[in-house]
Order: C-alpha cells, then structure tokens, then sequence
C-alpha cells in the first residue's frame, strides 16, 4: 500500500492549488470554521473539480493527524524517486541565463522543520534552484511544506543521488562554489557573492561533510559578536542568502 502524501497549513496548500492544482486528490476542511483563507482554499478546489470534505475537527485529525489550520491536501501519488532528467535539464539551461544564477546547496539538512524555514528563504532571496541529497537528509514532506509556507511549490528543488558529482556538475558550468564553515578564515562580507555561485551549507551540527567541504572553491564564515559559536542552519541561510542579494543589488 502506497504512502499518503500530506500538504498541511492554509498557505502552503492555497499554494499547491495555484500552482500544481493536478497534483492535489482532496481536500480536508474543517468543518464550520469561518476563514477567509479556509474559504478561498474552498474555492479554489471546487473551481478545479477537487473533493472537498469537510469534517469535524475529531473526524479531520483522524484523517490526517498533521492537520493544521483547519486544511489538509492529499497528494495523488508519492514524489518521483529521481528528478534525474529534470536536473539535466536544469544544468544545460545554466549557462544561457541572462543573470548569474544563484543556487543553494543544503548537504544533509535531516530536519523537516529546517529543510522548510530554508526553501522559504529561497524564495524570498529569489534562488534559482536548491539541491539536497537524495540520502541522509528531509525529504519534502508535509512538514517541509508547511514551514515552507508556499514556497516549497514555488522552488526549483533537485534531490540528487551523489551530491559530490552534482557539485562537479555545477563547477563545469562555471558556477563558484561557496561553503560555509564556522573556521573559515574568510567572512561572508568580504567575499564577492556576485557572480553564477552556489552557496553550501551544512548540516545542523556537523556542518559540510569532509567531501563536500574539500569540492567548494572558497569557505566564507559569519562573524559571531556574542557567546555563541554558530547559528542554526536555516538562520545562516538566510544571512548568506540576502548578503548575496545586498551585493548583487549594489551591481
């Protein structure tokens, strides 16, 4: 028997319906719950021929127990196992860009919650594409994609088999690779983010794998003022991410 799939929280699933309405097979209301969101995610539905249940709130968190706002979407099938021909194709698209493409790199983000908070930061950055591993790391699940708030629709997002390959893949075509690292001898304001770069970052914890770390042109640092050492990964991102468009906004 095949998983069910979740998109959960009003944004994220209003989202999913603009977007990708096809991949959606019903969707769960709670049911007399006055919400103008709640009511446009109706709307939205019906206007695409989607199921519509509504439910009370016992009934809708039996259905889905990671119901939350009121609104749960059940995917018609699991993700693709490989976005292989989609990654090729992203890759040969590289070097026609009008603008140098900005990529993030997430090496072994294994939490939900992180993985999610990061791909709303792509988004807001305008990031071209974000590459995971397809091994040891969250996968877009209904967690991701209701911190992702959207975004998770709104993102190139390629889950690769070999990382390190994806990484020589991006160097070919001319793409920078900067990976981020508490040692870095470097800081992230005096490095020159504007070009076609990839920025890397690691994992909660153990940050770049030895690998991954030894495939980046160049390490940059966030210089800390306070007692503590590091920030959580999805914060780095989004400091990394916006000091690369501060720069690129100057140009």
């Amino acid at each position: 028997m095949s998983e069910v799939n979740w998109v959960t929280g009003l944004n994220a699933v209003l989202e999913l319906l603009k977007q990708n309405p096809k991949s959606a097979r019903r969707v769960l209301l709670k049911r007399d719950r006055e919400d103008n969101r709640l009511n446009a995610v109706r709307s939205l539905a019906n206007a695409f021929e989607i199921k519509v249940v509504e439910l009370d709130a016992k009934a809708l968190h039996q259905a889905c127990s990671e119901a939350y706002q009121g609104v749960a979407l059940e995917l018609v099938a699991m993700e693709q196992s490989s976005t292989q021909p989609a990654w090729e194709e992203f890759l040969a698209g590289l070097e026609n860009r009008d603008a140098p493409p900005l990529l993030l790199v997430l090496d072994g983000v294994t939490d939900p919650q992180n993985l999610g908070a990061c791909l709303r930061s792509a988004d807001a950055a305008g990031v071209d594409a974000v590459i995971i591993p397809r091994d040891r790391a969250a996968r877009l699940n209904a967690t991701v994609r209701r911190v992702a708030s959207g975004a998770a629709e709104t993102v190139n997002l390629f889950s690769v088999s070999n990382l390190s390959r994806a990484l020589m893949q991006l160097k070919e075509r001319g793409v920078w690779l900067a990976g981020t690292d508490d040692n870095a001898m470097s800081s992230l304001y005096e490095q020159d983010l504007r070009g076609a770069i990839a920025l890397v970052m690691g994992s909660e914890g153990r940050g770049l794998r030895r690998l991954t770390k030894e495939k980046c042109d160049f390490l940059i640092g966030i210089p800390m003022a306070g007692a503590i050492s590091s920030l959580n990964v999805s914060v780095a991102t989004g400091v990394v991410l916006f000091e690369a468009v501060r720069q690129r906004r100057i140009e």
